[in-house]
Formats: C-alpha cells, structure tokens, sequence
C-alpha cells in the first residue's frame, strides 16, 4: 500500500458505549445538555472541595466565558474543561468528570432520561393541545366579531 492512499485513509469517529474520554467539544455539548438534575462533586488534585444537588441550566461553548455552579445551578461550559471521562459507579449509576488539568466537577445524573422524556413528550403534547384550544377560541372570536357589525 503506498503513502498516497494510506493518507486517504480516515478512521471511523469513535463510539463510546457507558465509559471512555471525550475530548471532541461537541461530543461533550451533547452528552451534557439534557441531564436535568445532577449531584455534583468538586475536587482539586483529588481532595473535595465541595458537593450539591442542582439543575444544568444550560451548556454551552464559549472560550470567553466562565462555568459557574451556585445557587443549585449548573451553566457548563465545555470550553472550562480539558475533557470530560464518562463511566459507572458502584450502584451502576452513570457519572461525567469535567476534568481541567488537575480539577475535576464529577456530575451523577439524578434524572432519568426515559421519564423525563415521556413527562417531556406528554407536556408538549398537552401544550400542543392548549395552543390549538387557544388558537380555535380565537378564531371563533374573530369570526363572531365580523358577523356583529352593524350594516
């Protein structure tokens, strides 16, 4: 095989499966922007520093901004890390480290994915519902309001 075609050469994109080290910050924006509820844990060269219960309110990627966690929210940025390593604890439950160099924010998610996306499916069905209600007793209004004018 010559150099020419072993350069043409791409690898497949990786896939991870429960555990592994994501680097690509993409790949972090989408394992972390639906977790809802995490207990967090905030080490620095492997001594706490501090722990909590909160809501990810929002990831995102911006170099020029900060990841801040107070107030039992969470505003990641993926930029503030180096990597994020992913894996199971003890009672099978999942984590993610955000690790920058020797800091690491570990996040166990306290929601479930599943409920939380049938809970999600139900509740935008029944906003699809009042939306339609609301849009129908509208237009019932306008129609009444035309047939009221005096000729």
């Amino acid at each position: 095989m010559n150099h020419e075609r072993v350069g043409n050469l791409s690898l497949p994109a990786p896939c991870l499966v429960d555990t592994g080290v994501v680097i690509n910050k993409a790949d972090m924006l989408r394992l972390l922007q639906d977790l809802g509820r995490v207990r967090y844990h905030h080490s620095q060269d492997g001594t706490p520093i501090g722990e909590g219960e909160g809501y990810v309110m929002e990831v995102f990627a911006d170099p020029k901004q900060s990841t801040l966690v107070t107030n039992q929210t969470l505003y990641l940025n993926v930029h503030s890390f180096d990597c994020l390593e992913m894996g199971r604890l003890e009672d099978e439950r999942t984590h993610f480290d955000l690790i920058q160099e020797k800091r690491c924010l570990r996040l166990v998610p306290l929601s479930d994915p599943l409920k939380d996306q049938h809970h999600r499916h139900l509740n935008t069905a029944a906003f699809e519902a009042m939306v339609a209600e609301a849009l129908s007793a509208s237009w019932d209004a306008c129609i009444d309001d035309e047939n009221n004018f005096p000729e």
